[in-house]
Parts: C-alpha cells; sequence; structure tokens
C-alpha cells in the first residue's frame, strides 16, 4: 500500500471558534493545520477548556499555531516546552501544539520558519506611557532573543525554508495592501528583515482578517483553509 503523504495546511485567526475544525474532511492523518495567531482557545484555564483542548488534541492531524496579539500567555506559557520536528514548542494536549517563534520545524518534508506576536495595536500608546525599554515585557511583543533566534535558524538552515507563518504581514506586505495598523514598528521591520535573510516559498500571516493571495509568494488569510502548495489566483 502506498504511503500517505503528509501535506501542511493553513488558516487564519481561529479566535476560539470550533467550527473552523468541523469541516476539514480532506485532512488526513498525519497532515499538519496551522493557524496563523490568535488560537484563543487558550485562556481561562477552566475544567471546560481543558476538555476543549484535549478533544482538539484527538484530532487525527496536527493543529499547530502561531501566537497572536490576543493570547493569555500566562496560560499559554504554563505549558511545557518540547522539541518536536526540529523546533521548540509548547505542547498542549495530544496532537495540539504552539511553535515558538523564531522556530524552523520539518513538516511532511517541509520545512517551516514559525514567528508569531507582533505590533499591538496600542503599542504606540503604551510607548508614551512606559520606557521603551520595558516594552519588551509586554508578552505579545517578540525580545530581542526571539528576534536573534529567527535569524539565526536561518542560518543553521542554509538561508533557506520552504514556508513562513507569521500572525503579522511583514511591513512592505501591510503597507503594499493599506492594511490596518500598517504603521511600521519594530515587529514589522523585523519580519521585513526575516524575510530579506532567506529565500522561501510562501509566506502565511493572518492578523488582517482577510483572504487574499498578494502574490504568488505572500498569502492573507482569515478563514480560508488552504494547503501550503495549493494553486490559487490572485484576488481570489
Amino acid at each position: 500500500m502506498k504511503k500517505h503523504q503528509n501535506y501542511i495546511y493553513i488558516t487564519g485567526d481561529t479566535h476560539g471558534d470550533f467550527t473552523r475544525f468541523k469541516k476539514l474532511k480532506r485532512l488526513r492523518k498525519g497532515d499538519f493545520l496551522i493557524v496563523c495567531g490568535d488560537f484563543g482557545f487558550i485562556w481561562s484555564g477552566t475544567k471546560k477548556e481543558k476538555r476543549m483542548l484535549k478533544r482538539l488534541g484527538r484530532r487525527k492531524f496536527h493543529i499547530l499555531f502561531v501566537d497572536g496579539l490576543h493570547e493569555n500567555f500566562s496560560e499559554l506559557n504554563s505549558y511545557p516546552e518540547e522539541e518536536w520536528n526540529g523546533g521548540m514548542t509548547r505542547k498542549i494536549s495530544g496532537n495540539l501544539r504552539y511553535l515558538m517563534r523564531g522556530e524552523i520545524f520539518t513538516l511532511g518534508g517541509r520545512t517551516l520558519l514559525a514567528f508569531g506576536g507582533g505590533r499591538l495595536d496600542e503599542e504606540e500608546t503604551l510607548s508614551e506611557r512606559i520606557a521603551e525599554s520595558e516594552l519588551e515585557t509586554l508578552p505579545e511583543i517578540p525580545k530581542e532573543s526571539e528576534y536573534r533566534n529567527g535569524l539565526q535558524a536561518i542560518t543553521r538552515h542554509g538561508g533557506k525554508v520552504d514556508y513562513i507563518v507569521s500572525h503579522e504581514a511583514p511591513c512592505k506586505i501591510a503597507e503594499f495592501l493599506e492594511l490596518p495598523n500598517s504603521d511600521k514598528s519594530r515587529a514589522n521591520a523585523y519580519l521585513d528583515i526575516l524575510g530579506e535573510s532567506c529565500s522561501f516559498e510562501r509566506w502565511f500571516f493572518g492578523n488582517h482578517h482577510i483572504n487574499k493571495v498578494v502574490t504568488s509568494k505572500y498569502y492573507a488569510l482569515f478563514d480560508r483553509v488552504m494547503r501550503s502548495d495549493e494553486v490559487i489566483k490572485y484576488n481570489q
């Protein structure tokens, strides 16, 4: 019997909406579904929430996510770190994992760089109220060590990955699309640098809640679930 090839699928922010996981008949055992931030199922730490996470973790395919700007980071960071498929994760339950910032994973024979977090909508206001040195203490905003980690991981992989998955869009892409909250922040500028530091086939991001093929390399996703190598026409 021919062995099934495992595929990578990508979707946008789920915000705790379980309906996104109900109509996924094309995903088979061992496939990977990656959420581009704002996963939303890890929030209160209640028994009901834990049951839902176990339910997700029992899926036949892997559910993976990068963090967004609206997460309960205290609860998320209470889960244990674990190396998996080449990079560091937090194992939530069964096949459900959080992909840590700046880590590269090998999934179905393809390499993928994960980088969650980014710019708070109110970051500019916050910077007026607290010292710039204290901005890094906000869990949504990547730390200097995470910025370095991403660039070092790229170097270790010879300056090449197949895919990049982030919550934010690189600044040049957000500005090109005239997306909301596209003001240049350090996190957005870093994503530009990250993209210039390596060759990659495709970049997926979810923060802006639209489904749009920007170019053959950049994909904005919200409620669409697409295979990472799927051919989609522009403006679809």
